[in-house]
């Protein structure tokens, strides 16, 4: 926005130069684009932010110089507001006999207009083309130029309508109606649409609220009678309608950012001054005001105390309350504390946070002290819950997994975990319709794209369950677990036991140790037989071959799902890292037969307990059935690894194995 210098010091007095009042503006916050000189008179270009409507005016800007500048004068100001451009005729009685306004939308809430007859439209006084000139407009005739004069003075946009070309005449505010039309007054012509905020007269659209007027109304060299317009409009509905009809204007520009509802009127009263100093015609007594519901402003808190931690340096109470009353708030002071009514030009102003960023920008940010951060510096890289993942996802790379990332919006899935689904809201498409509750499906669709066979997934992140929002590890393997080489025999395939294998060495990376046993309650995305629960964690095993057959994937499909939420409630707090030992280990390996129907879990437990600490780690390396071994028994052979503090001798292996042999006879075993 461009405003000559002359502009601003008609209403502000100030001993600054323009270039001093370019860098007054651009430390408050309206940066000064250019400081150019036009036909020997400086010319400000200030850019005025999106939410500080009430600076696109050199009365915003002339408040802004009062509120930074000690020197300018407050009364001058005042008095050009509120004497200069007033008027006194404001009884409606004699206007109201020469048009009407009706407000039928919303959108709009405020309607103004002032009524001029005997007028000689010709050129606007050499002064205001001047003016007008030097910020870049083109002069176009009296009533047009002083509308645009008074916007750029005042921040309010007026429209000037020939009365006699107005049906009623009257003003109809609404929304725009199917298969209505309107020829804007650059020529364009548009489609209306239901929700676009129309001036009408009684009979058409006749305007574009807040953005263009229409060209069967304009003011031209034949008309003698005007109504001119003032009003206010929702400023997101000025943006929306401007967008839908691809205008933009100087009135679109600042209703967008907000323009004062209480300038409606003033702005009116200062158009009809400058045309009565023009041409000596007056307006017809009086203005129409449909003013419904004044809008009405909350007392703002603000604490010199919370002033202070907030700006990083102290502002004194007088200087907070002083700011505070030149920048336009109704300041009342209660104990150590001030509460500040913002006026209707700063919408912008709603919380104690503004009203100190307020303080600190005429306080002048170059007041604040400037001082190195203190404070100790973190450890580096990821930590908590995070640096968890962070290990399951490195040692899940470790046993050939890879990973991937799935969308957290799906369809309906065979394999959904159990529970209620959630729905999004308005979704996309009926493929994105529900947050995920399982990394499977996205398993399995990331399977199906890479070809179904000889993939080995996993994937981490977020699931909405029944029970809310869940971190939570899915795994899928199938197929070879090695690539084919020529110098290699047989490939190894993964099957239910490299599945647990993976899980445990991911588990067991974090400090868990799981236990595996049967389903409390069937699943039915798992085999019936191939199946585990991981205790208080999960399930895992093959896929259903029904489940399978539907989704297009091998049958000897492996899946696990960890809900890594309750993993953090459980995971270890000893070390992972240990020293190397300095004693050799002991082994025993022994071969126990017992019944199918004991889970090897219980058999691990009982080895545990009865040989204590000297225990290192044990393994299954062989299970036997056939000759020797009955029928519904299993021979296993077991590893048994022993340390201690210094060597193990043979006695001393033999007393730790025969205490696992012992245990493993009251299990039912039987020593092979």
């Amino acid at each position: 926005m461009k405003l000559t210098e002359s502009m601003v010091r008609d209403l502000v007095t100030t001993t600054l130069s323009a270039e001093e009042i370019g860098d007054l503006l651009t430390m408050t916050g309206f940066e000064i684009e250019e400081i150019l000189e036009v036909d020997g008179e400086k010319v400000l270009d200030v850019n005025i932010m999106a939410n500080r409507g009430d600076g696109a005016s050199a009365l915003g800007i002339a408040r802004e110089i009062l509120a930074k500048d000690p020197t300018s004068n407050p009364t001058d100001l005042y008095k050009t507001v509120t004497e200069s451009w007033s008027r006194p005729d404001h009884n409606e009685a004699d206007v109201r006999s020469k048009a009407s306004v009706l407000i039928e939308a919303p959108d709009c809430t405020r309607y103004a207009c002032r009524v001029f007859e005997g007028l000689t439209h010709g050129e606007s006084p050499g002064w205001v083309q001047d003016r007008l000139t030097k910020l870049g407009q083109r002069p176009i005739s009296l009533l047009v130029d002083l509308t645009n004069y008074v916007m750029i003075e005042t921040g309010q946009p007026l429209h000037a309508f020939d009365l006699d070309k107005l049906a009623g005449p009257g003003i109809v505010v609404r929304s725009a109606k199917l298969g209505e039309r309107l020829t804007t007054l650059d020529g364009t012509h548009h489609e209306l649409q239901p929700g676009q905020l129309m001036i009408c007269d009684t009979e058409r659209p006749v305007a574009v609220a807040g953005v263009m007027g229409g060209a069967d109304t304009e003011v031209g060299p034949g008309t003698t009678r005007c109504l001119l317009e003032s009003a206010h409009f929702d400023h997101q509905s000025v943006r929306r309608t401007r967008k839908q009809l691809g205008l933009q204007t100087d009135a679109s520009y600042r209703f967008e950012r907000y323009a004062d509802p209480e300038g409606v009127v003033r702005a009116l009263d200062r158009f009809a001054d400058l045309l009565e100093q023009a041409t000596g015609v007056m307006p017809v007594p009086g203005v129409i005001d449909e003013y419904p519901a004044p809008p009405t402003r909350e007392p703002v808190r603000i604490r010199p105390t919370r002033t202070a931690r907030l700006l990083g340096t102290d502002v004194p109470t007088d200087e907070i309350e002083a700011i505070l009353a030149r920048l336009g708030l109704k300041v009342r002071r209660e104990g150590d504390e001030f509460w500040a009514v913002p006026p209707t030009w700063r919408i912008d102003l709603q919380r104690e946070e503004d009203l100190v960023e307020e303080v600190g920008r005429v306080f002048g940010y170059e007041k604040i002290p400037e001082f190195l951060p203190i404070g100790s510096t973190p450890v580096g890289g990821p930590r908590g819950n995070d640096l968890l993942i962070d290990r399951l996802r490195e040692e899940l790379y470790r046993v050939g997994l890879d990973q991937i990332i799935s969308h957290s919006l799906i369809d309906v899935h065979p394999l959904d975990s159990w529970g209620e689904r959630t729905l999004v809201r308005n979704p996309a498409s009926p493929e994105m319709a529900y947050l995920k509750n399982s990394h499977l499906p996205g398993l399995v669709d990331a399977a199906l794209r890479n070809g179904a066979h000889n993939l080995h997934f996993f994937e981490t992140g977020r699931v909405f369950t029944q029970l809310g929002e869940r971190q939570s590890l899915g795994i899928l393997t199938s197929g070879f677990l090695d690539a084919l080489h020529w110098s290699a025999g047989a490939r190894e395939s993964s099957d239910f036991f490299t599945l647990k294998g993976m899980i445990e060495a991911a588990l067991r990376s974090v400090g868990v140790h799981p236990e595996f046993g049967p389903l409390q309650s069937p699943d039915s995305r798992l085999h019936p037989t191939r199946s585990a629960a991981i205790r208080g964690l999960g399930v895992m095993g093959q896929i259903h071959p029904n489940a399978a057959s539907q989704l297009g994937l091998d049958a000897e499909t492996f899946i696990a799902e960890i809900d890594i939420t309750d993993l953090v409630a459980v995971k270890s707090t000893e070390g992972l890292y240990r020293p190397i030992h300095r004693h050799p280990p002991a082994r025993r390996d022994i071969a126990v037969i017992i019944d199918t129907s004991v889970p090897f879990s219980r058999v691990e437990e009982a080895i545990v307990q009865a040989c204590g600490p000297a225990l290192e780690r044990l393994w299954l390396f062989d299970v036997y059935t056939g000759t020797g071994v009955p029928e519904g028994h299993h021979s296993l052979a077991i590893a048994l690894q022993f340390r201690k503090a210094g060597n193990f001798t043979d006695e001393e292996a033999n007393q730790v194995r025969d205490l696992a042999v012992a245990a493993l006879e009251a299990l039912g075993g039987k020593l092979r």
